[in-house]
């Protein structure tokens, strides 16, 4: 059969191919595309290569060529009874090798799985025939990032990958941040769902940044008060060792300074005696004026304590109890028990909070790998990125960048694995992005990520990122390590209940009847004043662990202003039986 082409040209990785005019091929053989693999047949070996370009300019008149391709070279096929493919090129192509297509079986030899640790993730787009597979050792011990723009596919993207490493590896355990709570009911009874009505996370684990970040809503802190609170904390601590080990002779009477804690030392300390401490400094005062400061912070730190909102970190802020291990096992599932994956839901989360909270998270993982010596890995995926681990260092909260920093950079030392999740990879930090030697790329139309691509990409096929403003749903560019070539691939099907979708997310209902829109509304105000109030509201199971308002999971009433519905209780909303004025 007559080759497709010829080498006209070789320098360094990139050739170019003569295509010739006198091919025998048929047509859907012959569409010599960009994108496409095709084989330079050499003496030693095969050339695997990839088109970039195709042209009909410059075309050499001496030979009956009817355009010519630029290609990128990428690895080789060695012969022998067992043909295997390896990255780079050792017997680079010379004027005239023939050039030809890269059939089926080659295709095969490329992307045999090199082991049992292989995901399948799905096909290639230029053999739909051919699975693609995924080295999941190479993938998570160097960090791997999904990048896409929104309705790529991204969010299932991320569900499948997932889904496959927990097959592969049963032992691994997965902390996933979700931003928007649309991860919930993608892997069953595999994973545990945390949310503000279920997680404990004692305010004491917080580190100084962290909860002066909290105490003053995301703003900067006042210096006075800060110098105040620097002050104090390590005092509580001692105060509280005191009280712990107040049977024990001598220790009642000593000093707290004694005892040697930090600001940043992640013992228990009570609230009760962080008060109690300030305001014994604030009755030592003379100065009125100086005595407002003082004032000041203890109000600040009653109301946050005093917020329904902040109760996952503030319940039991007075009882104490060294409950460090029970948090550190409840988040990072050890042991497992057949849930070895966390989803931290993050929607529900006061958004002054969020980022300290993430911080916490992330540095915790973190330490724990550092001083167990990484004997239980752990995979912590971050979705929406760029929010936490900004390029412009002026906004965002600095610890948090720092902690997901200090994973990217030293976490695979210690067991601790980062997986990105963006949509704008341009706007996340470039030295935490280029960490990741494993990228899948979806739809991506920014001029800006572009380029931060080429940069981060180092494979000779850096030329690929052209393809990604028109890459379709599902399709993705995988480069890194992980593969074992930069490869355009469709990510398979996955299935209904492993799909993402948003608890936030309320069915289109036919409106409310005439007559009850008020009362409707009235009752939707109550439960939204009093999920910011300190009476206690009623958890209603049938509204789920976010309490959200769905008015498509029916519940039988009996007040006769209420439709069924609507989903409500009246037992809850009393008010509603009384006229509205």
């Amino acid at each position: 059969m007559t080759s497709l082409g010829r080498v006209i040209s070789v320098r360094g990785s990139l050739a170019r191919v003569g295509l010739l005019s006198t091919s025998k091929m048929t047509i859907p053989e012959i569409r010599a595309t960009v994108g496409r693999f095709v084989s330079i047949r050499c003496p030693n070996s095969i050339i695997v290569a990839m088109i970039t370009d195709v042209s009909c300019e410059q075309v050499p008149s001496s030979a009956d060529y009817i355009a010519t391709a630029g290609v990128d070279l990428l690895g080789e096929i060695l012969g022998g009874e067992r043909p295997k493919f390896q990255r780079g090129v050792t017997h680079y192509p010379t004027i005239g090798d023939p050039v030809d297509l890269i059939n089926n079986q080659e295709l095969r030899t490329v992307y045999a799985p090199s082991g049992s640790d292989q995901i399948n993730v799905g096909t290639l787009q230029q053999d739909p025939s051919v699975i693609a597979y995924v080295d999941v050792e190479e993938m998570l011990s160097k960090h791997f990032a999904v990048l896409g723009s929104t309705g790529v596919g991204k969010s299932t993207g991320v569900s499948l990958l997932l889904n496959e490493i927990l097959k592969s590896r049963p032992n691994l355990r997965i902390f996933l941040l979700d931003v928007h709570n649309e991860y919930g009911r993608c892997f069953g009874e595999r994973a545990q769902v945390l949310n503000p009505r279920n997680l404990r996370l004692p305010f004491w684990l917080f580190n100084f940044e962290e909860i002066v970040d909290v105490l003053f809503g995301g703003r900067p802190g006042v210096p006075d008060e800060l110098d105040i609170l620097a002050e104090v904390i390590p005092l509580a601590k001692g105060v509280y060792t005191q009280y712990q080990h107040s049977d024990r002779i001598g220790l009642k009477r000593a000093d707290p300074r004694a005892v040697g804690y930090t600001v940043d030392t992640p013992v228990p300390y009570r609230l009760v005696d962080l008060i109690s401490l300030i305001d014994e400094r604030m009755g030592k005062l003379e100065n009125r004026s100086s005595r407002i400061i003082y004032h000041k912070l203890i109000s600040r730190i009653e109301t946050v304590r005093n917020d329904p909102r902040y109760a996952f970190m503030f319940d039991n802020a007075n009882v104490g109890g060294d409950t460090m291990a029970e948090v550190i096992s409840y988040l990072f599932r050890l042991p497992a028990q057949g849930r070895p994956m966390t989803i931290m839901q993050l929607a529900g989360f006061p958004a002054e909070v969020v980022d300290s909270v993430v911080s916490v998270l992330c540095r915790m993982a973190f330490d724990f790998g550092l001083w167990s010596d990484g004997v239980s890995p752990l995979l912590f995926v971050c979705e929406e990125a760029h929010r936490y681990a900004s390029a412009d260092r002026s906004i965002g909260f600095g610890p948090t960048r720092k902690a997901v920093s200090r994973i990217a950079k030293e976490g695979r030392k210690y067991g601790v694995y980062l997986g990105l999740v963006t949509q704008r990879p341009a706007e996340l930090d470039a030295t935490i992005i280029s960490q990741c030697n494993t990228l899948f790329t979806m739809r991506l139309a920014n001029d800006r990520d572009q380029a931060l691509l080429r940069s981060a990409v180092s494979d000779a096929a850096a030329n690929l990122l052209s393809f990604v403003p028109s890459l379709g749903t599902r399709e993705v560019l995988a480069f890194g390590e992980g593969v074992a070539l930069p490869t355009r691939l469709r990510f398979k099907e996955v299935p209904p209940h492993q799909l993402p979708r948003s608890e936030a997310a309320i069915k289109t209902m036919p409106s409310v009847a005439a007559g009850h829109d008020l009362h409707f509304v009235a009752a939707v105000l109550e439960r939204w004043r009093g999920a910011t109030s300190q009476r206690d509201v009623p958890n209603d199971p049938s509204l789920g662990d976010r309490q959200t308002v769905r008015p498509s999971e029916p519940r039988p009433v009996e007040a006769p202003m209420l439709q069924p519905s609507m989903g409500l209780d009246p037992d809850r909303f009393s008010l509603l039986k009384k006229p509205l004025r």
